[in-house]
């Protein structure tokens, strides 16, 4: 397997998934601007989104794969079924009663996860009905997740990369569509999240049928794989997880600053998911089987060397985007935002956040690359331990931050606290000889730095004054955009050709 070849394909469907995406929370904002109704959905939307990072994305996948990995490579195709039906009916009872208890308790959720909202009864009660029609969501996309689990497991990658978009479609059809026939309009968006989680759920099981890895209901908890699994999920639940753990604490917050606050958070969070879905997720996808397959063979030095290129690649990749994201914050906001309720102040207010986020998109990144470093080796305690330190100094900085920056200073102490978990990450790899860089480090690094300069000072003097933006048309502003963002690209990736890079060194060979 080539893994340039399979980052690219993974890449490719999260970017239509992406574009649909911002496609979606631009109609979203068109419709209904940032206040009472957005923030209302935003809170709803935000623990389905945790939870769904705990059973299934983050937790669940760095201790389903690894397991997985080692039964298919050394046990064969059907103790692997057994693995996979035997897990499956345990999340599926665990999720259930999540999602019962999710839907009963919604009062106590939005009180705890927005408490700022008890003084708007109305704001209150709007979020506790959309937290009940769109918590059963966590119950379809944990599944789903099993599913692409195993897909990716047999370098199936394709197809969990496309599933998101049918939640993009479903919430755009239920905002342009379905909205005005609900009161309040904005329950079509709960509405529309529900019904992503059951067409993305159904997209995956015919394939997996067609490998003979439906799940069948059998329940052994006692079952070796499933007891290890479950082991290692429990604390893989606060290691992986806790960018979204500090989201959901930076909501809280925000629910206690001026109206809109919450929304200006989720926009910028929006425009930093795209890089971080295609480059981070992306690689963490694409890595994980193949170190996991070199760790069950004891391979240690072709582990070290597959690390390597991840962080390479990220930094490759992900450095310009960061830069773009801090140079081209008006125009990309302004583009994809600014029109109907969605005002200038929200572009400003907006702005801010994102240029504060951008300043820690490499450390989201990069830690997508280096825990699972750790995960594939069923190692679970560095990480859990570097966790904790992160999450509190990231909430250290919030009481700093949020003073004199308000909402910005939540986004900037999700980014430093990112930077700092992929340090410490980082340092222990090297300290317990799992990661030994491989020769040209320093030349790489400054090669990078050279076309970063290039490309950050092309973006600024060609985006013009950010006031422009404002006043263009939706034409305009397309046309602008896309003309930066294509003579970024090209000036970076020349830059770094006339320095001596070219594609063929990149390629690497995955398990």
């Amino acid at each position: 397997m080539n893994l340039l070849r399979a980052l690219a394909s993974v890449s490719s469907m999260t970017l239509l998934s992406r574009i649909l995406g911002f496609a979606r929370d631009a109609i979203i904002a068109r419709a209904f601007g940032a206040g009472v109704a957005t923030d209302a959905f935003f809170v709803a939307f935000k623990l389905p989104n945790l939870l769904r990072r705990l059973f299934a994305e983050g937790a669940f996948s760095q201790a389903f794969v690894p397991i997985l990995a080692e039964y298919k490579n050394r046990r064969g195709e059907e103790a692997t079924r057994v693995l996979v039906s035997r897990v499956a009916s345990i999340l599926f009872v665990a999720l259930a009663v999540v999602t019962l208890l999710g839907v009963l308790g919604a009062p106590l959720i939005v009180l705890v996860s927005a408490p700022g909202f008890t003084a708007h009864p109305d704001k209150y009660q709007l979020t506790v009905e959309l937290t009940r029609i769109v918590f059963p969501y966590i119950l379809f996309i944990s599944l789903t997740a099993l599913a692409g689990g195993i897909l990716n497991t047999f370098s199936r990658f394709m197809l969990p990369a496309f599933t998101p978009v049918l939640l993009n479609v479903a919430m755009i059809l239920a905002a342009l569509v379905a909205a005005p026939w609900f009161d309040p309009p904005v329950l079509a968006l709960g509405w529309g999240a529900f019904l992503g989680g059951v067409l993305q759920l159904s997209l995956q099981l015919p394939a997996l049928r067609r490998m003979g890895l439906l799940p069948r209901w059998d329940w052994n908890p006692r079952d070796e794989g499933v007891r290890r699994i479950l082991k290692l999920m429990a604390p893989a639940a606060l290691g992986v997880s806790i960018a979204q753990v500090s989201l959901l604490i930076n909501t809280l917050f925000a629910s206690f600053l001026e109206s809109g606050s919450v929304s200006w958070l989720y926009y910028a969070d929006r425009l930093m998911e795209f890089p971080t879905g295609m480059l981070g997720v992306a690689l963490g996808t694409i890595l994980l089987p193949s170190l996991a397959k070199h760790h069950a063979d004891n391979n240690t030095q072709e582990y070290s060397r597959l690390l390597d290129w991840g962080l390479r690649m990220t930094l490759l990749l992900a450095a310009p985007a960061a830069v773009a994201l801090g140079v081209l914050a008006v125009p990309l906001i302004a583009t994809l935002f600014h029109y109907g309720e969605f005002t200038a102040r929200d572009v400003e207010m907006t702005r801010l956040a994102l240029v504060a986020y951008s300043v820690g998109l490499l450390g989201l990144i990069l830690v997508k690359v280096l825990a699972p470093g750790f995960y594939a080796r069923q190692n679970i305690r560095t990480p859990v331990k570097i966790a904790i330190v992160t999450l509190l100094a990231t909430q250290a900085m919030n009481l700093v931050f949020i003073w004199p920056l308000k909402h910005a200073g939540l986004a900037l102490s999700i980014g430093l606290g990112a930077c700092l978990n992929a340090a410490i990450l980082l340092y222990k790899l090297r300290a317990q000889a799992i990661f030994q860089p491989q020769p040209g480090w320093r030349p790489f690094l400054l090669k990078l730095a050279l076309a970063l300069a290039a490309m950050g000072g092309g973006l600024w003097l060609a985006m013009g004054g950010e006031a422009r933006w404002l006043d263009y048309g939706f034409s305009a502003r397309a046309l602008h955009l896309a003309g930066l963002v294509a003579g970024g690209a090209g000036v970076y990736f020349a830059v770094l050709w006339l320095l001596g890079f070219r594609v063929r060194d990149f390629r690497r060979r995955g398990a």
